[in-house]
């Protein structure tokens, strides 16, 4: 039994083989940090932008990069067919000549089916979300917003820099487009505990989003989160809690929602605590585990509230 709707089965199920992600550092910069809205960013961003720094960081090219990516992915997983994913910073911020160059240069490469940009809600209007569901027609089509969490006082005390009602307004938007919207959370955060992460899987679920990343919080060099985790403000959950966690989000879930990740992945270098997200085949397999122990899956609960929620009524 499959017990939730992963993101390699999802493609696999397109486009009848493997298909790999080829993530994209095109040197955007964020309204969160340049100043437009605050010059730190969230709490927990790093230098990198949660991406890969190939740009920032070494100076590569989009050519360049998936050129690298496409051998590494080839080499790897005998993959044939990429996404392009734009994934460090903020991806629609930029002209738009500039945005429509960077994702048309992407694309034109062989093996390319599709097409991810990671932003934020407050960075599309009507210009941008139509030249990005221009590349449905060819290519399988996905926008990713970053949410977090579904609490506007989690949002302030992390720095996000817009509230959920901005989040649902972008959705919105690009579902007026036709996109594919992917929702950003992270489990974990400073002062949630457990109901305030279910009433985020529970706020997505009634949106018209259809797939979502779960990402643990972890806490790297040179960010303002690791400031407060040195002064002793902030700890990381433990891999059993988080594995708890995942499995209790993942029931609130809708069944036909694509989970695109189910932890996150730092990178070893730039990573201070916890140590066991480093593990991350190790943490899905836990998840897994669990799922079966607890003869669940995901939209479990999500069925059975729907039920008791129409019988109330």
């Amino acid at each position: 039994m499959n017990r939730y709707r992963d993101y390699n089965s999802y493609l696999r199920n397109i486009f009848g083989e493997r298909v790999q992600k080829i993530s994209l550092d095109a040197g955007f910069n964020c309204p969160n940090r340049d100043g437009t809205i605050s010059d730190m960013g969230c709490i927990f961003c790093d230098s990198r932008g949660s991406g890969s720094g190939a740009m920032i960081k070494h100076g590569l090219s989009i050519d360049d990069q998936i050129v690298e990516g496409i051998r590494s992915a080839g080499k790897r997983y005998k993959a044939r067919k990429f996404i392009a994913y734009f994934q460090s910073f903020t991806n629609t911020y930029a002209p738009l000549p500039r945005l429509r160059e960077l994702y048309t240069r992407a694309l034109d490469h062989e093996g390319m089916v599709g097409l991810s940009i990671g932003t934020r809600p407050d960075c599309v209007d009507e210009d941008i979300l139509t030249l990005i569901s221009s590349f449905q027609k060819d290519y399988l089509v996905w926008i990713e917003f970053g949410l977090q969490s579904a609490h506007d006082e989690t949002l302030s005390r992390i720095n996000r820099g817009h509230d959920v009602a901005c989040f649902e307004k972008g959705v919105m938007m690009a579902m007026e487009y036709g996109l594919n919207i992917c929702a950003h959370v992270i489990i974990g955060l400073p002062g949630e505990n457990r109901e305030m992460m279910m009433e985020t899987a529970r706020y997505i679920s009634g949106l018209p989003i259809a797939g979502v990343k779960i990402h643990s919080l972890y806490v790297t060099r040179g960010t303002p989160l690791a400031i407060l985790y040195e002064e002793g403000k902030y700890d990381c959950l433990n891999r059993e809690e988080y594995v708890e966690t995942v499995v209790d989000f993942l029931e609130l879930l809708p069944q036909d929602m694509v989970i695109q990740r189910l932890t996150g992945d730092p990178l070893r270098e730039d990573l201070i605590v916890p140590s066991w997200t480093l593990k991350k085949t190790e943490t899905i397999r836990l998840i897994n585990r669990r799922l079966e122990e607890r003869d669940t899956w995901q939209g479990k609960r999500y069925l059975l509230e729907r039920e008791a929620d129409r019988g109330s009524r």
